[in-house]
């Protein structure tokens, strides 16, 4: 049966104006009227906003009859801000901000999302110095070409004789609830190095850590490692790419070598807004499903996208460095470029639903790190998630572009919200959305009951 959310006059009216509009497309009645026209929207220069841009630059906003202004913000922090304050009406946002938000961990705030913007799309960088000490290491990883997956196992050596050395390895990553954080964790401790917790009287995440860890805005990613201030990065494109052109870092792994086809970035409003403009909020997921179609609909829609987002007001990077992932391929270090077809994925695979499981996983990443403090039941981790993932609205969307005929049915899954069991990490470990605590005891380093 699907989750529903607790009782309450504001989640009762979430879902009600979902189901109502969710009706009417059904019945074929006109559209309701949109609470509000004219909005703006917040994101990251990283390629993953492509749904936004695209829904923008294509007309697909429009067509709702919505009129969109975007705009690039600082930080992940100063995002979520003016999501909650109500300076931006909505934002591309980290799939663990509305979570983490929700249960007040940093801010406190209810935040929903009905879309998920894209599967995959980050990657592991590490100076050439590291680098190069791995393959002296390690005979194997220098082999020609270097055997993939590569496993932080690798990576240990180095980090055992800096730690000893009371220099001990320092990493960056976008912000303490991001996916960068917890795959980054994940890679590491697969490997068998600590990534430290967090505590509550210790918000640096570094409590009996093997390497340090710390944030780092992705745009500054390239520099901090050429200062030297970092000697590796989780991050999202074009930002591993451009360290690999530069030569100054090679990128180890990608995301989707250590989960395959993970969850990334999500559209996120207030619950205050969502309630508030229900017809709106179905108008905007309706333009962004769109986008996200459109842009794996072709190689040559892509390249398009490509030069799209290489605009100085979207990601401003250099078209090259753009498409090297973009486009299908992936470039771990000069010399070794191989084709990676789903290095981004922003509509197949069902990438556009939210999946309860999907946030019930990052939900047991910030338990297995202390972020949150406590042992939870499974029926917290549910409840949290269908607190946060609102499928019925996106559902509603969905229905109204296949009446449309802008949508197949094949593209919507039939699911109550879960994924099927998994095992696609690099550990091999199983995760099973139904039963994150099961899940949780099977993770060698972390925290659990």
């Amino acid at each position: 049966m699907p989750i529903t959310p607790k009782s309450g006059l504001l989640r009762r009216l979430l879902s009600f104006t979902a189901a109502a509009v969710a009706c009417q497309v059904s019945f074929g009645a006109p559209a309701p009227k949109l609470e509000k026209e004219e909005l703006k929207f917040g994101f990251i220069k990283l390629t993953d906003c492509a749904p936004l841009v695209i829904a923008k630059e294509k007309g697909f906003f429009e067509d709702e009859g919505l009129y969109v202004t975007l705009e690039a913000q600082a930080n992940w922090k100063i995002l979520l801000d003016r999501v909650i304050t109500g300076e931006l009406d909505g934002a591309h946002m980290l799939a663990g901000q509305p979570l983490a938000a929700t249960i007040g961990f940093g801010t406190k705030a209810h935040i929903v999302t009905a879309f998920s913007m894209d599967l995959n799309g980050n990657g592991i960088t590490l100076a050439k110095s590291v680098w190069e000490e791995m393959l002296a290491a390690d005979p194997a990883l220098a082999a020609t070409p270097t055997p993939r997956p590569v496993k932080a196992d690798s990576l240990k050596p180095v980090v055992s004789r800096l730690k000893a050395a009371g220099t001990p390895l320092k990493m960056g990553m976008v912000f303490p609830v991001s996916t960068h954080n917890y795959y980054l964790r994940y890679w590491l401790a697969a490997g068998g190095i600590s990534p430290g917790y967090y505590t509550p009287t210790d918000t640096t995440g570094t409590v009996d850590a093997d390497v340090l860890i710390s944030v780092t805005p992705p745009p500054q990613m390239p520099a901090t490692l050429a200062q030297g201030t970092i000697q590796g990065y989780c991050v999202g494109e074009p930002w591993n790419q451009q360290a690999v052109i530069r030569g100054i870092g090679v990128a180890a792994i990608t995301d989707c070598e250590i989960w395959k086809n993970n969850p990334e970035k999500v559209f996120a409003v207030t619950s205050d807004w969502a309630a508030k403009n229900p017809a709106t909020h179905v108008a905007v997921v309706k333009a962004l499903i769109r986008a996200a179609e459109w842009l794996d609909a072709s190689p040559e829609n892509r390249v398009e996208a490509c030069r799209i987002l290489a605009r100085p007001e979207y990601v401003g990077a250099d078209f090259k460095i753009i498409a090297n992932s973009m486009t299908g391929t992936w470039e771990y270090a000069p010399g070794d470029t191989r084709r990676l077809p789903d290095f981004n994925v922003f509509f197949r695979y069902f990438a556009t639903y939210p999946y309860y499981s999907d946030a019930i996983w990052f939900l047991t990443q910030m338990r297995r790190w202390g972020q949150i403090g406590e042992a939870r039941s499974d029926d917290w981790y549910k409840q949290t998630a269908a607190d946060v993932y609102k499928p019925d609205i996106y559902l509603a969307a969905a229905r109204a572009l296949i009446a449309e005929h802008k949508l197949k049915p094949a593209d919507v899954p039939a699911t109550d919200g879960f994924k099927p069991a998994t095992g696609d990490f690099i550990d091999g470990i199983t995760y099973d959305g139904r039963e994150p605590n099961a899940y949780l005891r099977k993770l060698t380093i972390g925290r659990k009951d």
